[in-house]
Order: C-alpha cells, then sequence, then structure tokens
C-alpha cells in the first residue's frame, strides 16, 4: 500500500492542485451529506422499487455515481476515515461510545485544509468523533457545530441538541431541523466559499419519521425483499424506508438553495452513507448487513456532483472508499492539504474527469470487532480464508480459496501486515476526557462517557443516549475520567430528574482532592419520552427525559488527570436523581 501511494504520488493522482480540463478559476462550495445506516440498495436509483428517492438520484445523473464505494461496517469509524483521509485505526478510532470514537489530536482533517484555504466550515448533525474539546467539531476545523456528538439518540423531536457547545432545543424532526441550519449556513456564508458537512442520524433507530412520510409506507406491500425474506422484519423495513423518503426530501430542500443562492455551478455536492442497511431487507443481493465486513456490510452509495466539471452520468466502476475524499475534494478545490502524515486514499480526480484509463488495482481494507477483510477490483478475500471472485459471485455464495490459492495468498498476506501495522495496540491507549480549554470553556461530561458503581446502572444497554438511574445509596457513585488543562475556577451543574418524594438528597462532586456539595431542593420528574413516536418497537436505544439543571457550585481545580467522582452524602428517600450529564464551565 505504501509503495501504491508513493507511485500515485508521483503521477499527480494524490493531492495534485487542479488544472487543465476541469479546473476552477475560484475555489468550489462543498456540501456533503452523509446518511446514517442507509444501505446500498435503499435507493431508487440502484433498482429499489419499494420507494422513490428522486433527489438523491438526481445527483447520479447530473454527477457522477461509483459503482463499488466502501466504506466501514459501523458508523464512527467511516466518519473518521472521510475525515482524515486515513484508515481509521490510524486515527485511534475502536469503539461507538465511551470514548473510543475518538481521533487521536495529532490528526488533521479535511475541515483543518479546507478551513486553512480561506473556507468557512460548518457541520450539522451527528458528529460521533468525540464530545469535548478538542476533540469537539470545534476543535477539528470547524467553525460552527449544531446537532450532536453522540452515536445515537433517543427521540427525533424537539431533541435536546448543542450548538457550539451550548444546549439547546431542537426544532421539530431532526433530519427537518439540521436541514434548515445547514442552509441558514450556506446562505450567510454564499459570498465565501465554504464547506458544509450535513452528517444526518437517519434512518439510524429509533425508527421515527413525520407521518407524512410514514403514511406511505404503514401498509405497504413490499415487493423488493432480502436474499432471505424469513429474517426481514417488514414493519422496521417500512419505518427506514419511509425514513429514507425524509432524508429525499431534506436533499432535495438543500439542492433547491444552492440554486435559490445561484451556487449550483459552483458547488460540488457528495452523498455517502457510512455502512451497510441497519436490517435485513433488499440490498442487492450482497451479503452481509451493518457490522459486517461482508460486500453487504461496506458497500454505500456515493454520488458527485459539479456541473460543468464532472461529467453527468458517469458511472466510474472503479473501487474507492471514504479514505479517498479528503485527497479528493483537496485536489478537485486546489487547496493543500495540512496535515503531514501519510494518506491511505488517493485523489480521485482522474476517474472523475475521464483521465482514469491506467487506473491501477488497489486494495481497500475494512476492519471491525476483529473482523477484517481486503477488497480488489476483483476478489473480496475474508478472514480467515475465504476468497469470492466479485465479479462472478457478487453474492459471496461461493468460496474460491481452493481453486484460487494465488489470489488467497497473495490477498491473506497482505491483510496480516495490514493487521500486524494498524491494529497492534488499537484500544488499549489512556484516553481521558478532556476538561479546560479557553478556546471552548463549556465541556459536557455526558452519561455515556462516566462508569456507575454499586447500584447505579444505564437507562439502556447501549451508552449512547443513556442516562445513569437506580442511584440508591451513599455507596453507590458515578466517575468520569477526566484530564483538566487549565487551573481555574469551574461551574458545575448537574442535568437530572428527582420524584417529589425522595427530594433531599445532599451530592457532593470531587476530582483531586477539590469538592462542592449541594443539595437536590426541587423536584423534577417528568415521564419518559421517544416510545410516542416509535414506529415499531426499538432495540438498543434509550429512551430519554427532560432532564433539568442544577448548579452544584464552583469549584477549584487544578491541571492534571484524575477521577470526577459524584457521590451521595445523605439519601432520605429511595433514590438520589437520575443524570444525564454533568456540565463544567471555566469562569473567566
Amino acid at each position: 500500500m505504501k509503495y501504491l501511494l508513493v507511485i500515485l504520488c508521483a503521477l499527480g493522482v494524490v493531492c495534485s492542485p487542479v488544472s487543465g480540463a476541469g479546473a476552477s478559476t475560484s475555489k468550489p462550495n462543498i456540501l456533503i451529506i452523509l446518511a446514517d445506516d442507509q444501505g446500498w440498495g435503499d435507493l431508487s436509483v440502484n433498482g429499489n422499487s419499494n420507494l422513490a428517492t428522486p433527489h438523491i438520484d438526481s445527483l447520479a445523473s447530473a454527477g457522477a455515481m461509483f459503482d463499488r464505494f466502501y466504506v466501514c461496517p459501523v458508523c464512527s469509524p467511516t466518519r473518521a476515515e472521510f475525515l482524515t483521509g486515513r484508515y481509521h485505526p490510524r486515527s485511534g478510532v475502536f469503539n461507538v461510545s465511551t470514548g473510543g470514537e475518538r481521533m487521536n489530536l495529532a490528526e488533521k482533517t479535511i475541515a483543518d485544509s479546507f478551513k486553512a484555504a480561506g473556507y468557512v466550515t460548518g457541520a450539522f448533525g451527528k458528529w460521533h468523533n468525540g464530545m469535548q474539546y478538542p476533540y469537539h467539531p470545534r476543535g477539528r476545523g470547524f467553525d460552527e457545530f449544531y446537532g450532536f456528538c453522540s452515536g445515537h439518540w433517543g427521540d427525533y423531536f424537539d431533541a435536546p441538541l448543542e450548538h457550539n457547545g451550548r444546549l439547546v432545543t431542537g426544532k421539530g424532526y431532526i433530519i427537518d431541523d439540521l436541514t434548515d441550519h445547514a442552509m441558514r449556513f450556506m446562505g450567510q456564508h454564499r459570498k465565501r466559499p465554504f464547506f458544509c458537512y450535513v452528517p444526518f442520524n437517519s434512518p439510524h433507530t429509533p425508527a421515527q419519521v413525520p407521518d407524512r412520510f410514514y403514511s406511505k409506507f404503514a401498509n405497504l406491500t413490499l415487493t423488493m425483499r432480502d436474499r432471505d425474506p424469513d429474517r426481514e422484519d417488514v414493519a422496521k423495513t417500512r419505518a427506514i424506508l419511509a425514513m429514507c423518503e425524509n432524508i429525499d426530501w431534506n436533499v432535495g430542500r438543500l439542492l433547491r438553495k444552492l440554486d435559490d443562492l445561484k451556487l449550483a455551478e459552483d458547488t460540488i455536492v457528495i452523498y455517502f452513507s457510512d455502512n451497510g442497511p441497519n436490517g435485513w431487507r433488499w440490498n442487492g443481493g450482497m451479503k452481509g448487513r451493518k457490522g459486517s465486513v461482508d460486500e453487504g456490510g461496506v458497500r454505500a452509495p456515493f454520488f458527485i456532483r459539479w456541473p460543468g466539471r464532472i461529467p453527468a452520468g458517469a458511472k466510474i466502476p472503479q473501487i474507492a472508499g471514504a479514505i479517498d475524499l479528503l485527497p479528493t475534494l483537496a485536489d478537485l478545490a486546489g487547496v493543500p492539504v495540512v496535515g503531514t502524515k501519510p494518506l491511505d486514499g488517493v485523489s480521485l480526480k482522474p476517474l472523475l474527469l475521464g483521465a482514469g484509463k491506467d487506473w491501477p488495482d488497489r486494495m481497500i481494507f475494512s476492519h471491525w470487532a476483529g473482523k477484517v477483510s481486503v477488497r480488489t477490483q476483483r476478489h473480496r478475500f475474508v478472514v480467515p480464508n475465504q476468497l469470492f471472485d466479485m465479479a462472478a459471485d457478487p453474492g459471496q455464495d461461493r468460496n474460491v480459496a481452493k481453486e484460487q490459492p494465488e489470489a488467497a495468498a497473495r490477498l491473506s498476506s497482505a491483510l496480516d501486515k495490514w493487521k500486524d501495522e494498524l491494529l497492534t495496540g488499537l484500544g488499549k491507549q489512556e484516553w481521558p476526557f478532556t476538561v479546560g480549554y479557553r478556546e471552548m470553556p463549556i465541556t459536557q461530561l455526558p452519561a455515556r462517557d462516566g462508569v456507575p458503581h454499586g447500584n447505579v446502572k444505564r437507562s439502556a444497554r447501549a451508552p449512547n443516549c443513556s442516562f445513569f438511574t437506580n442511584w440508591t445509596s451513599t455507596e453507590d457513585r458515578i466517575t468520569w475520567d477526566v484530564e483538566v488543562a487549565a487551573a481555574g475556577r469551574y461551574e458545575a451543574v448537574v442535568y437530572y430528574t428527582c420524584p417529589k418524594a425522595d427530594v433531599g438528597s445532599t451530592v457532593e462532586l470531587s476530582f483531586n482532592g477539590s469538592r462542592i456539595e449541594a443539595t437536590v431542593s426541587e423536584a423534577h420528574d417528568p415521564p419518559l419520552r421517544g416510545q410516542e413516536h416509535d414506529r415499531f418497537p426499538r432495540a438498543g436505544e434509550s429512551y430519554v427525559k427532560d432532564f433539568k439543571p442544577m448548579r452544584l457550585g464552583v469549584m477549584e481545580l487544578k491541571p492534571g488527570h484524575g477521577e470526577l467522582t459524584l457521590r451521595a452524602l445523605k439519601v432520605p428517600g429511595k433514590t438520589v436523581m437520575d443524570v444525564r450529564l454533568i456540565l463544567l464551565t471555566l469562569l473567566k
């Protein structure tokens, strides 16, 4: 792989400035739309007659479609690969929650490069690569962020979100709301080049979508089904397809906004998804779904439009992936890459402009949770010894490793080298959660990133949108592994709920010898919400509540590593409180 990168750099394929045919006299705007858990088969342009996605399809007819585009089996690794142009293990991403979704701070992102080139940068949606600054989008090259940093959310209507670190409440359905903010951003910055990243959080579950989209699917007979129809949950598929049509409607709104601003000709638009489908449904007969390193788990839709530069209707057969987007966009826009680390991705500009006739074969590696595979133009090799001829057998039904031993040996050897280089030590580093940066003085420490002790437990199995509950004793506690960057006075606030009968507990927040106390003096006991919007029962996501802020006091903190501990000194009732997050604000 390293030798291939050297050759491509020498040929000008990687990160060369735009010149000649297809060159622009000014820097193009960039609009990138990323779906969450949408499979390759969840679009009408790819042959699914169960739904209609005309706006997304239009990107294929007015631009280029990559027929074999590869991402990761799950969410946060794909985002890391898009942002850095490097395989996700290189940046340290090994999990989708509890801190394992963060990228090493030594990594430079695509937003860093475009910001350095004079672009105004914004992200609107699901970040999923770190919450606390400098892992936060504002620390990774984005001037503006509106959305949430977790891996999934518990209710998509009037959702609790953040705007540049400050907690806010969204308005209406979350995908519509994110689109509203992205359109506002493009309008505000129409006179200078912008980089607008819109990572939607659907059709990730919980399956929630407004009635006007769901009504079409509520009783729809599905004409196209999973390759094994008996394992498909039809009710789930109907809801997911409704969410996909909502995405398409919002893509149409974004494209119309570019038309209204008279920026369509000057904007590169990209649409793709972050992994395979989040359920068994029609996906072109491919093997695997989200979480799998087989074709169905990592092949994603990908479309790119740049009127007058990228030929309309082009269908590009060469394999490509999320790692290629940073070098490709930098190349097309003439933007220098600011990072010094070698990229795994290559610029796809020659393919997009019709100059890739001698494009060399390459390998694209996939990894998740100990599973690995590698794709070439012809083959997919899956450990331990499964070789599939994807041209003759796109459904991966026949292992040809014994019939093609040379190809199997070559790809097995390449995978062994890749694993040795990238996976050794992955997930074993200590990464405390960062607090106390004056560039962004507000730090959220959500339940997702904390550890329950004693009777305390999470509200659901999946940590991402969970809260802590069942806090019943002075022996219980909640801790966060924290690294304080700056000495100073920090205001501490806990977001809590507590029934009237349990008011009166005294709690203590402490860190490395500094401590404050407060008493729960006001009842706040809202109901769980989210279930009323679900189109079918959720699997792992927590329901949510409207948590109330309670000021704990001001702490004097010194720089250093330690355990931030929340415990009860007195419990007069059955429980202390439920806890969503601790908010620490570095005071001036």
